[in-house]
């Protein structure tokens, strides 16, 4: 069994409510590089997304995985709302999602860290609100971007030339979704095919049908 296979069971026995709502909001967790974070959801995929190097590490437990799974499907619960990772709003709903991993947390047993952990976060995450600047989200993902290419063993020039080149792709993209939108068409994500039972489409990648498990 899997890491993320045993996380998922945890959820399961643990907190049904928070296993139902995992496999109504996102239809597959993926493992992958990521730059700085154990996890993160993605929009267009409606996917959670867990970085490979947290995830084999033996001092990552399993419960922290679970709860990091639980963290990011309610930022997919948000979104279906209507509530967008906005600046302004990113420090409240960074709240909602850590109270919702703390209310999995204290269902586990033997999770005081866990939850000592969760707890630090909401309160060090509302006396900090410019690390949800758009300013300090680049400039961290710059730093992990570097990291994670350092972990794959990419040689120092390739480093510093993308280090170069990231913010001119940056300014690029937000350039040409400014005048999307200044066009009045709305962007919409790319639809996914219904996952099926057993559907796996990459080694890595785990479907979520309600009785995956």
């Amino acid at each position: 069994m899997t890491r993320v296979e045993g996380a998922l069971l945890l959820i399961k026995q643990h907190s049904p409510l928070d296993y139902a709502r995992i496999t109504r909001e996102l239809e597959r967790v993926w493992v992958c590089l990521l730059p700085q974070r154990l996890g993160e959801y993605s929009h267009s995929l409606r996917a959670c997304i867990l970085d490979e190097r947290s995830v084999a590490d033996p001092a990552t437990a399993l419960e922290q995985i679970a709860s990091t799974i639980v963290h990011e499907a309610t930022h997919a619960r948000l979104e279906r709302c209507g509530i967008e990772y906005e600046e302004q709003r990113r420090a409240r709903i960074e709240a909602i999602c850590f109270r919702r991993e703390l209310a999995f947390a204290v269902r586990l047993p033997d999770s005081a860290e866990l939850q000592e952990g969760i707890v630090r976060c909401l309160e060090w995450y509302p006396a900090n609100p410019e690390q949800f600047s758009d300013a300090h989200f680049e400039k961290t993902h710059a730093e992990g971007a570097a990291e994670a290419l350092r972990y794959l063993e990419a040689p120092d020039w390739f480093i510093r030339a993308f280090s170069i080149s990231l913010p001119i792709f940056r300014r690029a993209r937000r350039f040409f979704r400014f005048e999307w939108r200044r066009s009045g068409r709305p962007l919409q994500a790319r639809k996914m095919k219904p996952c099926e039972q057993g559907d796996i489409i990459d080694p890595n990648v785990w479907r979520l049908p309600p009785d995956k498990l």
